[in-house]
């Protein structure tokens, strides 16, 4: 399956599931790097479709992801947000962020913490801003955690 049948596919599948729950929606899809982002807007039921801690929305956008692999499309990683919960959340994760970095700046301690890869991203994405700030993850699979220290002078 070139692109081009990966991105109608794709566009058919979440509006086929999101059909099973009452929902008619003109779903955006685009590939942009070699992802294939699924833009689902909002709608009443957006707590349903995201779930508590995105987890429903994180199965959606694996399952869209197996069904791709399943077809031998070109591209098989899949970025799905639903009314944009991605951006507000990864933008709230930035706004502490930075409250974590001044902690450590204040009182010279790193800061460990227990995040997902994409909230891990978004610190180090924070945390490149600051020169005097290091960030790193240690640790495999669910146990893997973030290290918030200050850079050795």
């Amino acid at each position: 399956m070139d692109q081009i049948a990966t991105v109608q596919f794709v566009k058919k599948y979440l509006e086929d599931i999101v059909a099973f729950f009452d929902l008619n929606l003109d779903i955006d899809v685009r590939l942009e790097d070699d992802v294939v982002v699924a833009s689902i807007p909002s709608n009443e039921r957006n707590s349903l479709l995201i779930g508590r801690g995105a987890e429903t929305l994180r199965g959606l956008q694996a399952l869209v992801s197996a069904a791709l692999r399943g077809k031998d499309a070109a591209v098989t990683r899949v970025n799905v947000d639903i009314a944009d919960y991605k951006k507000q959340h990864a933008e709230k994760v930035a706004e502490q962020a930075r409250e974590w970095i001044e902690e450590v700046r204040e009182t010279g301690d790193s800061k460990v913490l227990d995040l997902n890869a994409a909230d891990r991203w978004t610190v180090h994405h924070v945390a490149s801003e600051y020169t005097d700030i290091s960030t790193h993850s240690e640790g495999e699979g669910r146990d893997r955690r973030l290290i918030i220290s200050q850079k050795s002078s």
